[in-house]
């Protein structure tokens, strides 16, 4: 411990006041910690796009889009069960009678998607606020096994 001896006038020992530094090391250490795993953590949020459509162009060449792009295929989550909407056609899959979402039927549907638009990768997954993001999940990679690798999330558009 540090200690402060002040002297009197008449040349003896007038008080011997002692700091107490241990609280202010606990605190600077506390501090430094968490400084540390803040700046780990801007660090691991930052997401690298690479080459996606909003970064530097790095040629000339038009961008194409993909087979069937024209032909809308969303996925919608609801509360009620899965919504398969593909260009004008809308399919409904309700839940199952135990109240799980039924994902079998989902994947069914998707692939004769599939059978019908062969070239076609992309698909959207739109869900509401209310719904799991578990189901959401699910519909994403009912998606991938259907034969659609292109997915894409939104929240606008579900009715």
């Amino acid at each position: 411990m540090a200690h402060v001896d002040e002297m009197n006038g008449n040349g003896g020992r007038k008080s011997n006041v002692e700091l107490n530094l241990v609280p202010f090391i606990d605190l600077m250490s506390v501090c430094i910690i968490f400084l540390l795993i803040t700046a780990v953590w801007t660090q691991v949020s930052m997401i690298q796009l690479g080459s996606s459509i909003y970064s530097k162009k790095t040629s000339d060449e038009p961008i194409k889009p993909p087979p069937f792009s024209e032909v809308v295929l969303r996925v919608d989550v609801l509360k009620e069960g899965f919504r398969v909407l593909l260009g004008k056609d809308l399919m409904s899959i309700p839940k199952l009678s135990n109240g799980d979402y039924d994902k079998e039927g989902l994947i069914a549907q998707l692939k004769r998607a599939k059978k019908q638009y062969p070239a076609k990768m992309d698909g959207v997954a739109s869900v509401r606020d209310e719904v799991y993001y578990k189901h959401l999940i699910s519909a994403m990679d009912a998606l991938l096994i259907a034969g659609f690798p292109q997915v894409s999330i939104t929240t606008t558009g579900v009715q």
